[in-house]
């Protein structure tokens, strides 16, 4: 395959910048809808015949679309941070506070499940076949929860437990295929949040998370001291962030009409083209 597109077949680590921003779109769109960046971006070396771009540029291209959540919630996660420290300081207790403190337990699991298994996910999980069971089977789940859950609740009414529920949902999405969006989407969904509740608090939960890991690929980038590919990388960051405000914008407004199972859909169909090109 890689012998059709030999202009791009060069790793993003070998400087190749039409790689990165390819990769930058297919962050910017995949990390926010619930189809899973990490399968993609796994999958969309293998599928051109390009070199794994690696974990520490999928990092820097998460903290692209982390800009993209702080630029779209700037208003949320100011009053969500205000409010919080009111909640402290102050005793009082506000729907924005209970919300801040909701994320804050929710990002537990995933920063804890994390550092226990930093070594597999960089090596053991980037397997496209693993890729396209977990698309399929939570692909299934996202479609029952959006089917079967009540979606009555707001963001609003989020609480401590639905935080602590969540946030164990998110730390399963750090198997590749999973979709971190998508999972927690699913878990919200099954918890009584409407749609948009459910992706919202699904962003708002994105931040704490992703900031940190985002953080900790700097530091090993710093810590290995290799010259790294900083104007395709910075390409792609920037490239991420762009679209990803843009798919924030789409989903928030198509989900209201049309549910999950178009995503169901896409991602049985590539689970099903995976195990045709991999297996």
């Amino acid at each position: 395959m890689s012998t059709t597109l030999p202009l791009v077949a060069q790793a993003a680590g070998d400087g190749s910048y039409l790689q990165a921003v390819v990769l930058g779109i297919v962050q910017g769109v995949t990390e926010m809808l619930p189809i899973s960046s990490s399968g993609h971006l796994i999958l969309l070396p293998r599928f051109f015949g390009w070199t794994d771009q690696g974990l520490a540029f999928d990092a820097a291209m998460h903290v692209g679309t982390l800009l993209a959540v702080l630029l779209y919630f700037h208003q949320d996660l100011w009053r969500m941070f205000t409010a919080g420290l009111a909640s402290v300081f102050k005793g009082r207790h506000t729907p924005d506070s209970r919300l801040a403190w909701a994320v804050v337990l929710g990002t537990i699991p995933v920063a804890l499940a994390g550092v226990l298994l930093k070594d597999t996910i960089e090596h053991a999980f980037r397997n496209p076949v693993l890729v396209a069971g977990n698309l399929a089977f939570w692909g299934v789940v996202l479609w029952l929860a959006d089917r079967y859950g009540r979606r009555r609740r707001s963001v609003a009414q989020t609480d401590l437990r639905d935080g602590l529920l969540i946030g164990l949902a998110q730390a399963l999405a750090l198997v590749p295929g999973t979709s971190r969006s998508g999972i927690t989407m699913s878990a919200g969904l099954a918890l009584g949040l409407t749609r948009e509740a459910a992706a919202r608090f699904s962003f708002l939960l994105s931040v704490p998370a992703v900031a940190a890991a985002g953080a900790l690929a700097v530091l090993d980038l710093a810590k290995a001291g290799s010259a790294q590919p900083w104007g395709p990388m910075g390409v792609a960051v920037a490239v991420s962030a762009i679209t990803g405000l843009l798919s924030i914008h789409v989903l928030l407004r198509l989900i209201q009409r049309v549910g999950m199972a178009p995503f169901t859909v896409y991602r049985l169909l590539l689970a099903a083209f995976c195990v045709y090109v991999f297996v």
